[in-house]
């Protein structure tokens, strides 16, 4: 599994209805899972619970993991998406550019203008949808090309937000 820049060995070592054991790089997780809401989740491991929402990325298997504190860019590498990524890279496939969100929600800040540089990873834009405020980064280095939206504005999926070149 991808999470952000870092590989992570991630293994499903048991699961019973809520109750699951994950093993994250060789540590072992016992954890209670529950659907709070589509795409939400309530995690209870050792006694505290975390909120986590799952939003479907660009790919069949990759998303956007969301907790109240961070947002994270998740792939799951399998055979069949090594298989896919390289079919992309031969075929001279581009990152995208254009940044949106899968759901409709509300811009809460943009803390970038036109015309300024960006690295990749850092926060163009936030969002909040389903009572949840999640952070969307630059793809790329670069410049930010166009800001298609306005802090305050109610947005709908898949609608261009920033464009970075």
């Amino acid at each position: 599994m991808k999470i952000g820049d870092r590989v992570a060995d991630v293994k499903l070592i048991k699961r019973e209805g809520d109750f699951a054991i994950f093993e994250v790089d060789g540590k072992r997780y016992e954890v209670d899972i529950a659907q709070v809401e589509n795409g939400v989740y309530s995690i209870l491991h050792n006694g505290k619970s975390f909120n986590i929402e799952i939003i479907p990325g660009d790919g069949p298997k990759s998303y956007y993991v969301n907790t109240y504190y961070n947002s994270r860019e998740v792939e799951i590498i399998d055979a069949q998406s090594r298989y896919q990524q390289s079919r992309k890279s031969s075929d001279g496939y581009a990152v995208e550019k254009v940044i949106s969100t899968p759901m409709p929600g509300r811009v809460v800040k943009i803390p970038v203008s036109e015309g300024d540089a960006v690295q990749q990873g850092s926060t163009v834009i936030v969002i909040s949808a389903m009572k949840m405020e999640s952070e969307y980064k630059s793809p790329v280095d670069g410049v930010v090309k166009k800001i298609y939206v306005a802090e305050g504005d109610n947005i709908n999926a898949n609608q261009p937000l920033v464009e970075v070149e």
